[in-house]
């Protein structure tokens, strides 16, 4: 897991994505199973995709469907092998300073901070540090971030001992 703090190649600390409310990690691309759908639109190379679902087994998404602009997101995501793969998995909690303006801005760098998101394609080396790992993770052209969280969402953190904590 990682959040805002970032540090170059010369070790200069930085904070690229300022305001920041997100704790990010990079996912197995390999193993995500199940569905998800925005609760957000997103704005995606100039086209408003609203109603985003998203089907993913073996850690492809198989089936990418939207209410509006379906097609832009599909292409976007055809770009490249990675761009169907899961790269980022994103918490924002419900006191973030974005989210309750219940605002939708249309520009991700500060619409990620409304909510919990996931992102479709490239994933983050920074926050993996074994190689075998590191040579994992998911390599795409595009990074597609979109908003999942809502007040109804229920995120339960797996203790390596098994204890499941909120």
């Amino acid at each position: 897991w990682h959040a805002a703090e970032f540090t170059t190649v010369d070790g200069l600390e930085h904070f690229p994505n300022i305001p920041s409310e997100e704790t990010f990690t990079t996912p197995d691309p390999l193993r995500v199973d199940g569905h998800v759908s925005a609760t957000l639109p997103l704005e995606l190379y100039g086209s408003i995709i609203s109603g985003i679902r998203v089907r993913f087994e073996g850690g492809r998404a198989v089936e990418i469907d939207a209410e509006q602009n379906a097609d832009a997101l599909r292409a976007a995501c055809a770009k490249d092998d990675g761009g169907t793969r899961l790269g980022e998995l994103a918490l924002v909690d419900g006191g973030s300073r974005i989210g309750p303006l219940e605002t939708v801005f249309y520009d991700t760098l500060i619409d990620e901070n409304a909510a919990s998101h996931i992102a479709l394609g490239s994933g983050y080396s920074l926050g993996v540090t074994d190689p075998s790992d590191k040579a994992r993770v998911n390599r795409s052209q595009v990074h597609i971030d979109f908003m999942i969280g809502s007040p109804e969402l229920k995120v339960d953190g797996v203790t390596s001992a098994g204890e499941h904590v909120p």
